[in-house]
């Protein structure tokens, strides 16, 4: 005996029960903060902007620095030939030892600054730990496609003079120099960062030197002054405040140096990369 069966439906209310706990379980997710759509959000009020307030309008601008540091200074190496321009292929204690050609009053004779250097400078050959001359490096900081040089020389007084030399015109030319009682010398990009001793105990100086189109020198584009692990304190002591004192007149700048050993002129916050000199037109 056959029967016929007819069709279930209960099947299709089993799909709807189901399709309704999906839509239930969704709403659930939505209310608890999953499944963020990612509309844009208010973070509240916005600051108002405060451009900077000029002090004193009425004053008349300065014409005419203090002092010359010589920070735009060059100078021509005589006597170092330069095979097919390539900096990598000169000594550097060659170099140093034009300069001291060049200078005969600053690093000879009873009064000279750094005389002892120049005593030093013949340890080169047989001695080489005793030598003044450091490791040279290379880099290029003018933007011409080849490495310029950057030599270090040991002063005396815990001093350490820096120079950057470069093919200008073809021509061997000395494009920055400085002298100070350094923490460390940093190569950044295509700057040179000089990091030196403060006179207050836990700071250091941060002078940033960049290559200038316009003067064709390497020009102290950032100088500031930072706490530092690296710089000495008094011991038994966290910080200390210098006692005021009258500047005292020191010897002037040595041959490439844009300020005297252990002179610094005032260091002052520098312009952004997009304000560099030599970077616009």
């Amino acid at each position: 005996m056959n029967r016929s069966r007819r069709p279930s439906r209960r099947r299709p209310a089993r799909r709807r029960a189901l399709a309704a706990a999906v839509l239930v379980l969704a709403a659930a997710a939505l209310a608890s903060g999953c499944g963020d759509p990612g509309d844009l959000r208010g973070a509240g009020a916005t600051p108002t902007a405060v451009g900077p307030t000029r002090l004193w309008p009425d004053l008349p601008p300065a014409s005419s620095p203090v002092g010359d540091y010589g920070e735009a200074d060059t100078e021509e190496v005589k006597g170092v030939k330069v095979p097919g321009g390539d900096l990598h292929k000169v000594n550097p204690v060659d170099i140093v030892k034009a300069e001291v050609t060049a200078n005969p009053d600053v690093y000879s004779g009873p009064d000279a600054l750094y005389k002892d250097t120049v005593t030093a400078l013949k340890d080169c050959g047989s001695e080489p730990k005793d030598c003044p001359v450091l490791k040279a490096y290379y880099r290029d900081f003018t933007g011409d496609g080849k490495d310029d040089l950057v030599i270090g020389i040991r002063m005396p007084e815990e001093q350490l003079a820096v120079r950057v030399y470069a093919m200008e015109k073809g021509h061997l030319t000395q494009i920055m120099g400085t002298s100070d009682a350094v923490l460390g010398v940093e190569l950044a990009g295509r700057d040179l960062v000089v990091r030196a001793v403060s006179g207050i105990p836990g700071y250091e100086y941060r002078t940033a030197w960049s290559w200038d189109r316009h003067q064709r020198a390497m020009l102290p584009t950032r100088d500031e002054i930072l706490r530092s692990s690296d710089a000495p304190r008094p011991k038994g002591a966290r910080s200390q405040v210098p006692a005021l004192t009258e500047a005292e007149q020191g010897a002037g700048p040595g041959p490439g140096e844009t300020s005297g050993p252990g002179e610094r002129p005032t260091p002052t916050a520098g312009p952004t990369a997009d304000d560099r000199p030599g970077e616009g037109s």
